[in-house]
């Protein structure tokens, strides 16, 4: 069998764990086409199909379910041999919001150390407002927020994030009293954006429960106390958007955005890879 060519093995699992040729080739600065055909000659050296491919997804074949324990061996072991000479470690201090990181930090956490594994990251998961204002104070070298308004545009938009009233699948809001919410106290940009939906359609609310981070909303939600105001990603499994069935209004799409001074092609990559695995997730 001929050697296997590393990029066409690392190409192949990106895309797999991001599950998108698009997302894998933003990570390895190239383009779709060029992945693909990384990948099919991939298949053509091992003799196997390890991808089916649809015009909406990208699958594991059987054979590319086998094959892609000892493919994220191989990958990282060469990540390995390149820095076996390497005399300083890297560390990042890197940033990103609360409402951005539930049930897909793992995924996060592994893409960001599979890129580069002499990178040691120091993660801080936090407000935005907080975490922009560590960042204009130097003690982070990048973050990812929610721009929430017009008063700052610098920063790189890497995607945009959708919010709902999420609740537990059986709630029901009382008769009386309003809609009962579960929010974050003031300043939260999420929570004024709330409140600023329902008074603008005229719906009463009043708070039953006031957390301090989303970990704290989402459990409020799922124990079925109240409906909050939370971006998708990080609704809680087992939890629905009740807005349409409640006649809610609708809430604001939110720019994501990057803030980084980093330029050097070993922090670059290891941000392009966190950015492109929020996008998939």
């Amino acid at each position: 069998m001929n050697a296997l060519d590393i990029d066409a093995v690392r190409a192949f699992v990106l895309t797999v764990e991001l599950k998108s040729f698009t997302r894998a080739a933003e990570v390895l600065n190239s383009t779709q086409s060029a992945v693909s055909v990384k990948i099919k000659r991939l298949e053509a050296t091992l003799g196997h199909r390890l991808l089916d491919r649809t015009p909406r997804q990208v699958r594991l074949s059987a054979s590319g379910l086998a094959f892609l324990a000892p493919a994220r061996a191989l990958v990282s072991a060469h990540e390995t041999a390149l820095q076996a000479f390497s005399v300083q470690t890297r560390r990042l201090t890197i940033g990103i919001s609360h409402h951005l990181v539930g049930a897909n930090l793992p995924l996060l956490i592994r893409r960001m150390h599979d890129a580069d594994p002499g990178v040691i990251v120091e993660l801080r998961i936090a407000p935005s407002r907080e975490l922009l204002e560590c960042y204009d104070a130097t003690e982070i070298d990048a973050c990812i927020v929610l721009r929430h308004d017009t008063r700052r545009l610098d920063g790189e938009r890497i995607m945009a994030q959708s919010f709902g009233w999420m609740a537990a699948t059986d709630f029901e809001p009382s008769a009386n009293g309003g809609l009962p919410l579960a929010t974050q106290a003031k300043p939260c940009s999420v929570r004024a954006m709330a409140v600023s939906a329902l008074d603008a359609a005229g719906v009463a609310w009043h708070e039953v429960f006031v957390g301090g981070g989303v970990g704290t909303i989402g459990a409020a939600v799922t124990a079925g106390l109240a409906v909050a105001a939370l971006a998708h990603r990080v609704a809680p499994v087992g939890t629905v958007d009740v807005g349409q069935r409640l006649g809610l209004p609708p809430l604001p799409v939110r720019d994501v955005v990057l803030h980084t001074g980093l330029t050097d092609a070993q922090a670059r990559r290891t941000l392009q890879t966190l950015s492109a695995a929020l996008r998939t997730t």
